[in-house]
């Protein structure tokens, strides 16, 4: 496999992590931003409140009115204040106004340091803006209209932000405006704190390089957990690979060893089956051959015997090694034996392959079975008599149908019968019964014969089984094994129950 599972699977866990680092990246960068800027918002309006009640106080303890303030600020008096001769003469001297103004410019100054913000303070009655220490000084008739709109909204008593004096402050910018307020609660100026933009960005950039750095050390984290995931989960694979390996090079006896409850066990467990079933599918593929084998080598020696007797006497009778007429008789009688023996052989080994044949079709039909019994000890009774070997039937039911081939299943008794006739003594007896069983019905053939050895009885119903009796032998070996399988076909358990020197009992079970 040489890892490429564990590769897909690493690349599959890491395009997903991507994917959702992407995902949450973006979700983050928009909420993080928004959220930034809300909070940055309501800093600068705390602050720029907090500033403008500081100056409303400021005013209402240094002086008695902003306007005042202002001129004691600038050094000037306005065309405003022109009716007010004790501030006109203090700006003229301008030694008082002087001294007022550093002090009040230093008070904006400091505000503007505890406030980490450019801070403006506007009268709009008298259209002066004032500035910290230092600050480039803006007139009233600089602020664009959005500044305006913005000191407009202030001294009708709102806080209100706006971005529209970032071309005075030659940067991005956010203004927040916030009234102050007299003693009577009349907004005497308007405290403006200007917050830069970059001061934002710098926040946000820093959470994004937080976000980043744990994206990329949990990605790290998450590929090398992957890499070791995607092994462990491939290891299965891998022992299942080397036992079907196994499996293909003949090694039936391999086994996966993996028990797991899900669909990699479940695999597992198959294979493991599969594994069994090719071993006892070897072991019955090695049976068959052997079987084959043997087969070959009865059927061989089987045919040879008749062959080599009617070559022989056919090589006798051509040489004229025979001219005695009887004995030319007897040789002709001795061919056409052995001709029948070999054409019944022929028979039986065709009849007993067909009957193997799985594919082989049986003319199957409800019957009575009595029948089939009956009809058998008819055609057995002709060869029984020439022996004086009487045959008995005891039937319990009249009656026992079921579905069946008549003419195998008369074949199956009349291969049994005629053997019983076969081993049979003179003028014995064959007793046949049909019974009820538990399971159904069981049919008994027993006759007086000289019985089976112990050590045959596991064998009789194999090809080319046959006992050295001399009454059996003209046998081919093969009625028992072709009466066999017309029992299998129909599902009838056949056996034998014999005792040497008392006879033997073929027994057919047969299921309701």
């Amino acid at each position: 496999m040489k890892y490429k599972i564990t590769r897909k699977l690493v690349l599959y866990f890491t395009a997903v992590i991507l994917l959702f680092s992407l995902v949450v990246g973006g979700a983050f960068l928009l909420l993080f931003t928004r959220h930034t800027e809300e909070i940055y918002r309501a800093d600068m309006q705390e602050r720029a409140e907090a500033i403008a009640a500081g100056v409303a106080d400021y005013l209402e303890s240094g002086s008695s009115s902003f306007e005042e303030a202002v001129v004691i600020t600038t050094g000037n008096v306005s065309a405003k204040q022109a009716g007010n001769s004790q501030l006109a003469q203090s700006g003229a001297t301008g030694t008082t106004g002087h001294s007022t103004m550093s002090g009040y410019n230093t008070y904006i100054t400091a505000i503007q340091d505890i406030a980490m913000g450019e801070v403006w303070i506007v009268d709009q009655s008298a259209e002066t803006i004032s500035v910290g220490t230092g600050k480039k000084e803006i007139t009233y008739a600089e602020l664009p209209g959005a500044a305006l709109a913005l000191v407009d909204e202030v001294f009708e008593g709102d806080v209100a932000f706006s971005e529209g004096f970032s071309p005075l402050l030659e940067d991005a910018s956010i203004t927040v405006g916030a009234p102050v307020l007299s003693e009577e609660g009349e907004v005497i100026a308007a405290v403006l704190l200007h917050g830069y933009v970059a001061n934002m960005q710098t926040a946000v950039r820093s959470g994004f390089s937080t976000l980043g750095i744990s994206l990329a050390l949990a990605l790290i984290a998450a590929v090398s957990i992957a890499v070791l995931l995607a092994k462990r989960f491939i290891e299965p694979l891998k022992r299942m690979e080397e036992t079907t390996q196994q499996l293909a090079d003949n090694h039936y006896e391999a086994q996966t060893g993996i028990i797991q409850n899900d669909e990699m066990g479940s695999l597992a467990a198959n294979i493991d089956i599969l594994a069994d079933k090719l071993a006892e599918a070897a072991q019955e593929s090695a049976k068959l051959d052997k079987m084959r084998k043997d087969f070959i080598t009865s059927i061989s020696h089987e045919l040879r015997t008749p062959v080599t007797v009617i070559r022989g006497s056919l090589e006798a009778l051509n040489d004229h090694v025979v001219e005695d007429p009887a004995k030319i008789d007897e040789y002709h009688q001795q061919m056409l034996t052995e001709s029948i023996h070999l054409e019944r052989m022929i028979n039986d080994l065709l009849e007993l392959s067909r009957l193997q044949n799985p594919d082989y079709h049986m003319e199957m039909t409800s019957l009575n079975f009595v029948d089939v019994v009956e009809n058998a000890i008819r055609s057995v009774r002709y060869i029984a008599r020439e022996k004086g070997i009487t045959l008995t039937f005891a039937k319990e039911p009249l009656a026992f149908m079921l579905m069946g081939d008549y003419t195998r299943l008369r074949q199956m008794l009349l291969a049994v019968m005629e053997n019983a006739v076969k081993f049979s003594s003179e003028k014995g007896e064959i007793r046949v019964s049909l019974t009820a069983s538990d399971a159904g019905y069981r049919l008994s053939i027993s006759d007086d014969g000289p019985g089976i050895p112990e050590k045959d009885q596991p064998y009789i119903f194999e090809k080319f089984f046959k006992s050295n009796e001399e009454t059996n032998k003209q046998g081919t070996g093969l009625g028992l094994a072709v009466a066999k399988q017309i029992a299998d076909r129909h599902g009838i358990a056949l056996s034998v129950e014999s005792t040497p020197g008392k006879g033997s009992t073929f027994i057919f079970d047969l299921k309701q």
